[in-house]
């Protein structure tokens, strides 16, 4: 795809998920996740033609103009969107997928010295929270929600959400998990509480079990008045 074409679809992403987007000229002069993405290119070229010691000196550039950090060697999709910017760190070996969304802070590293593939894989329209941490060689599937300051260090299935520390699964395929339950209206960046929503179900089933004792005690008064009409007419 040439430079233009990439422009305007990583232009119309951000119109897709930003609800404060504006017009196209200023997300393309001031939306530096763009930047970062669009300067990892070039970037990623130098790194796979041998001129690796350039390939980082330029994305430590971008970094310092952008607040990303994009390793050269990293593999990403199209139409990557990253909110706000600051902060984001992608690692060497990591692969992200088409029409993923990246929030402040997040993290998709490594977790110690290991050889080899040692950064996360994305998959398509994945979404990552603010402060989200993705460590180590794991897959994220398709269609993954990662709340906000989760630490995730395990494969996640698709069409999931993740939420916590570790991270753990409390949808998946549209179904709660546990105890769980998540908001898909809420803006994605949002993360649920595992407590309160545990809270709300225990409420629930208290209201639940009262009202089925009244109706139990309300059966009890009427058989007892029936009981007494009888033994009357005896």
């Amino acid at each position: 795809m040439g430079a233009i074409a990439t422009v305007r679809e990583d232009i119309a992403a951000v119109k897709a998920n930003d609800p404060a987007a504006q017009s196209s000229l200023v997300i393309f002069l001031s939306y530096p996740g763009l930047h970062a993405k669009w300067m990892h290119t070039p970037e990623h070229w130098l790194w796979n033609h041998g001129m690796r010691g350039l390939a980082r000196v330029l994305s430590q550039i971008t970094r310092f103009f952008t607040g990303v950090e994009i390793h050269p060697a990293a593999r990403i999709g199209r139409r990557l969107f990253i909110d706000h910017a600051m902060g984001v760190v992608i690692g060497e070996t990591t692969v992200v997928g088409d029409d993923c969304v990246l929030y402040q802070g997040v993290t998709l590293g490594g977790t110690g010295n290991e050889c080899g593939k040692r950064h996360p894989t994305l998959g398509n329209n994945v979404t990552v929270g603010t402060g989200a941490k993705v460590l180590g060689n794991i897959h994220i599937g398709d269609n993954v929600r990662i709340g906000g300051n989760s630490v995730v260090v395990k494969d996640v299935p698709s069409d999931s959400t993740v939420v916590g520390i570790p991270g753990r699964v409390v949808r998946r395929n549209g179904c709660r998990v546990l105890a769980e339950s998540f908001d898909a209206t809420h803006h994605r960046e949002t993360m649920p509480d595992p407590v309160e929503e545990a809270s709300i179900m225990n409420r629930e089933g208290i209201a639940d079990n009262a009202r089925r004792i009244a109706e139990l005690e309300a059966q009890v008064t009427e058989l007892g008045t029936l009981v007494k009409k009888l033994t009357g007419a005896e």
